[in-house]
């Protein structure tokens, strides 16, 4: 019986899987009242950190192995999403203290995002040629910012619904107001459209270069347009009819199960041609 190799990179993204969850559990206790929260806070950084250094390290091996960069199967995307979620909400949690204890919301699904890796198969893939064109780079860039704003978003989000609960409520009760949770989580939302946007365009110029159209309404692109659809009509319902802080937590958390599908879904269920790529 045949055992096949390991690839060297699991070797780096296991230990990382492992401190992901440790750092959404911490997280999850610097926001229970009582705690030592400094001190939480600190563990939730290292290992958030060190998390994020395994993964890109993993990363790099594959990349150096492979020759390509993680844009085909769900294991290279999920991996590759994880550094750069894990890095745009990072900058977000440096730059802006008060909304640190949404961490108790996003990490936990970071965390998830991370578990999956174990089941999702790390089989080496073949870059093939439609993907050999600058214009991808951009693409993914680009969608890959989009959903890092819009993760940052849901987290305050998360924080305004959460606090619907009683029980909940206390541990978030040192953030800002739901109203002004709710300003910061629209400013991202908004950045969030300006990324989507070009995400398409640059997706567009693709399509034009690797198959000679640039758009053809195939699940994934159908899909990514239907995300497109829904967040600027969460924008114009909030700036037209003035929704409350729960009724706009509510909206982003819609666009952001939409984008999440259309991200880590759609791609590995249809037959796009671009089955795989962000």
């Amino acid at each position: 019986m045949n055992v096949l190799p390991i690839p060297l990179e699991l070797f780096w993204i296991w230990p990382g899987i492992a401190l992901f969850t440790g750092a959404a559990g911490l997280a999850i206790a610097a926001a229970t009242p009582g705690t030592a929260q400094r001190a939480l806070d600190r563990g939730v950084l290292g290992l958030f950190a060190a998390a994020l250094g395994l993964l890109a390290v993993g990363i790099a091996v594959r990349w150096t192995r492979l020759g390509h960069g993680p844009f085909l199967s769900l294991f290279e995307i999920l991996v590759s999403s994880l550094v750069t979620l894990g890095v745009g909400y990072a900058l977000a949690w440096w730059r802006l203290p008060s909304i640190r204890r949404s961490a108790a919301i996003v990490l936990p699904l970071l965390a998830v995002m991370a578990v999956w890796l174990l089941v999702a198969s790390p089989a080496d893939t073949h870059f093939p040629p439609t993907y050999e064109t600058s214009v991808l780079w951009f693409h993914v860039l680009f969608g890959k910012l989009f959903l890092a704003c819009a993760l940052v978003a849901l987290g305050l989000a998360g924080v305004v619904i959460a606090r619907m609960q009683p029980r909940f409520a206390a541990s978030f009760s040192r953030m800002p107001a739901d109203a002004a949770l709710d300003r910061l989580a629209w400013r991202f939302m908004r950045i969030a459209l300006v990324f989507e946007s070009l995400m398409l365009v640059a997706g567009a110029v693709w399509a034009q270069d690797a198959w000679g159209r640039y758009w053809a309404w195939d699940p994934l692109e159908t899909w990514a347009f239907v995300t497109w659809l829904a967040l600027v009509g969460a924008l114009h319902a909030r700036l037209t009819y003035r929704l409350a802080p729960r009724a706009g937590a509510l909206c982003i958390g819609i666009v952001f199960v939409l984008a999440f599908l259309t991200f880590f879904g759609v791609p590995f269920v249809s037959t796009a041609p671009h089955k795989g790529a962000i």
